[in-house]
């Protein structure tokens, strides 16, 4: 009997009520002891299944305390099938007929295959496991398949970007470093050769993307992280300050359990309201997570970024005193 054979069955065993003994597995499978115990380690290890031995029965039976769940035949996490489902949603999501089409395809094949396999149809996986997108702005294909050929040939790139922070549109010569996808939106960390310093460029942003001959500038990892992940959001730059927040008890209970930022700080008060406090350089986007609170959250720290955000909430209730 082939292995894969014998994975399957083993896992049927494992189902039964009240377990199978392992005199059972042996007698069923026609093998020795020391296979079952590899096949059994195999499972647990390379496949994820979550199997235990019962202390007081001495069988072996699927661990129903277990965060994982079988998906397609095969075992995930929670987080697993959110990951494999989402790397479905990004891989669909390009241009299949582009520069990495031909690279993709064999990828996308092998998860519809996955998702296909075992009881559970591939439709069904898809209604009921549902993955929400919010605010993903459009980009150009054909930029995407630019930036990522420069990306992995290591060449430089010569872009018109339109910053939405300010008018008009700047060529600039980068050199790229990593495609990030994050908030929903594809982003290109690189050097920009104008500015002399690492930058985050939004894909949907560029107005026109070619390759250059010369080679592109690298940056050790170290220094990338340190400059465009130590501070708070996609366009950080180091961080050199911390925000602390206080939410209202009535959104403790949420913000407790959300992560802001992989450095933040956050403890309950006594009268039951949380405190973080989370690193940032440039505060534009902090300042609109802080807003979507609206009354609930309150910025004790610095003096700044309070004064910044309570005067953007007497502009924003200002337009409805004429009623």
């Amino acid at each position: 009997m082939a292995q894969n054979e014998r994975l399957v069955k083993m896992q049927r065993l494992l189902r039964q009520r009240g377990g199978v003994a392992f005199g059972e597995m042996l007698q069923a499978l026609e093998v020795s002891r020391s296979t079952v115990f590899r096949d059994l380690t195999y499972l647990s290890d390379r496949i994820g299944v979550p199997w235990l031995r019962d202390a007081e029965t001495g069988r072996y039976r699927l661990d129903e305390c277990s965060d994982r769940a079988e998906l397609p035949g095969l075992w995930f996490s929670a987080q697993e099938i959110h990951a494999l489902l989402t790397m479905q949603r990004l891989l669909a999501s390009l241009d299949p007929g582009g520069l990495l089409g031909p690279h993709l395809d064999p990828l996308k094949d092998r998860l519809a295959g996955l998702l296909e396999s075992g009881p559970h149809p591939a439709a069904d996986v898809a209604r009921r496991i549902h993955i929400l997108t919010a605010a993903a702005r459009r980009y150009a294909p054909e930029h995407f398949q630019v930036v990522a050929a420069a990306l992995l040939e290591r060449r430089r790139l010569c872009i018109e970007y339109a910053a939405r922070s300010r008018q008009g549109v700047t060529r600039r010569e980068v050199s790229p470093l990593r495609l990030t996808h994050y908030r929903d939106n594809w982003y290109l960390d690189a050097w920009c050769h104008l500015r002399h310093e690492l930058r985050s460029f939004s894909v949907d942003a560029m107005q026109t993307a070619k390759a250059l001959p010369e080679p592109a500038h690298d940056v050790a990892e170290p220094e990338l992280a340190a400059a465009l992940d130590s501070g708070y959001g996609i366009f950080s730059g180091p961080a050199n300050r911390r925000a602390t927040l206080r939410f209202t008890p009535a959104r403790a209970r949420w913000v407790a359990v959300e992560c802001w930022h992989t450095d933040q700080h956050g403890s309950f008060l006594e009268d039951g309201s949380y405190q973080l406090s989370v690193p940032y350089s440039d505060d534009p986007e902090l300042v609109m997570d802080i807003l979507k609170y609206g009354p609930d959250c309150e910025v004790e720290a610095p003096a700044a970024l309070r004064r910044k955000v309570r005067e953007l909430l007497r502009a924003a209730a200002a337009r409805y005193d004429h009623e």
